[in-house]
């Protein structure tokens, strides 16, 4: 599943010691988990519900001590055993419920920061698996941050089509007319020089952790700064331009962060 959602995270936890993978595939498994769930239109109005259901899960299993679902039944397995902090993933679980309204418009700066910083606990929860001291923690969630806001930025024109906008003080007619305005492009640019930032401030973290994990972080930073690469390639025309990489562009990033 991970492989085929999301290759750049999967090519990161290869790089990972073999006996930990398991865990960290676990974490992904319940956080896809929930985002499906959250991007479930045929639920309907029950999503919120549906995502109750799964954190309850996580919980009870936690208290149990055994869960029978087998993602679920993983990370309650995996959380105790290498000191996870399952508990962040509460934060998590608020975000994607920020997704369940029929239409979702971040209209402040302040409010999309609520909800990256909730995705972003992925990273403290994962730290324990990456033999991460604790000052690594804030640039792990910072380093989240960044990467959330990178998959807004390229994936505006999807998200349009469930009826989402991340990014405030973006036009909903430039969006319907798949315009690139000029302010448009201006709100994606500073959108862009934030990423930058939050990359750069993190920039230090893989230096932070042991040497067997380096090269996974370092991957996912030279993929995810490739794409907004693309982004600034393409004059920030993210309505009309496709921002994704290829995969032997992924490939080609990832190449040049092993052996630089």
């Amino acid at each position: 599943m991970q492989l085929r959602h999301d290759p750049t995270y999967f090519a990161a936890t290869a790089c990972l010691p073999a006996e930990r993978r398991p865990a960290l595939y676990a974490l992904y498994g319940y956080v896809r988990g929930a985002d499906e769930i959250a991007d479930n239109t045929g639920l309907n109005g029950q999503r919120r519900a549906a995502l109750d259901a799964w954190q309850g899960e996580l919980e009870e299993g936690l208290t149990r001590g055994y869960s029978l679902h087998p993602v679920i039944g993983a990370l309650v397995d995996a959380g105790p055993r290498y000191g996870m902090p399952l508990g962040l993933l509460t934060d998590y679980m608020e975000s994607m419920r920020a997704d369940c309204d029929e239409t979702v418009r971040m209209r402040s700066q302040e409010q999309l920061d609520r909800y990256m910083d909730g995705t972003a606990t992925v990273g403290p929860v994962a730290a324990p698996l990456l033999d991460a001291p604790d000052s690594a923690i804030a640039l792990l969630r910072r380093l989240g941050v960044a990467f959330q806001l990178t998959n807004f930025i390229r994936d505006v024109p999807i998200d349009w089509k469930m009826g989402r906008i991340y990014l405030p003080g973006l036009d909903e007619s430039d969006l319907t007319e798949r315009t690139a305005s000029a302010a448009l492009r201006d709100h994606i640019a500073q959108q862009v020089a934030r990423a930058r930032e939050l990359f750069a401030d993190s920039e230090g973290l893989a230096q932070m952790l042991p040497s067997p994990v380096r090269p996974g972080i370092r991957v996912a930073r030279a993929v995810y700064l490739r794409v907004l690469d693309r982004v600034e390639e393409n004059g920030y025309d993210v309505v009309t331009r496709s921002n994704r990489l290829r995969p032997w562009e992924a490939v080609q990033a990832s190449s040049w962060a092993l052996v630089s």
